[in-house]
């Protein structure tokens, strides 16, 4: 269960308020940090479809596009989506899933052809574990610096 895994405090929040989008990264990263790739994956795609809910546009990915809804502006849940999916392809990559990592990341690509999110990053290290292997590719350093 995933309330056994988090701090209870985290958990506490999201139950409280659970329109509270920043709650959603603070829960995928404190997974994600600890090892459980599984359940960052699981609320990183909480945060996708609450954020959806709140900007008003598609949970799916795939049925948007850049013009969708304003992705530019900061503080906006358009925002965390793009934070959201990039977070989501790096969990991907994590998991050893790199076909799906590279689907999410092309999709965060097209939203936001500008890079503002630093999709391009974990776009580049996508194609350095195709190349390298992940051993090489997903080093601690790129874990702390790519979430």
């Amino acid at each position: 269960m995933l309330a056994s895994v988090l701090d209870e405090r985290v958990v506490f929040a999201r139950d409280i308020d659970p329109d509270q989008l920043e709650v959603y990264v603070a829960l995928y990263k404190f997974c994600f940090y600890s090892g459980y790739f599984d359940e960052a994956e699981t609320v990183a795609f909480e945060a996708l479809a609450r954020a959806a809910d709140t900007g008003g546009f598609a949970h799916d990915c795939t049925k948007l596009n850049a013009s969708s809804t304003d992705w530019s502006r900061i503080d906006t849940p358009a925002r965390l989506y793009l934070y959201s999916l990039k977070a989501l392809g790096f969990i991907r990559l994590r998991k050893g899933d790199n076909a799906g990592a590279n689907e999410v990341l092309n999709a965060l690509a097209r939203l936001d052809p500008d890079d503002q999110v630093g999709g391009s990053v974990i776009m580049t290290l996508a194609a350095s574990v195709e190349h390298d292997g992940p051993r090489s590719a997903l080093s601690t350093r790129t874990q702390v610096e790519a979430v």
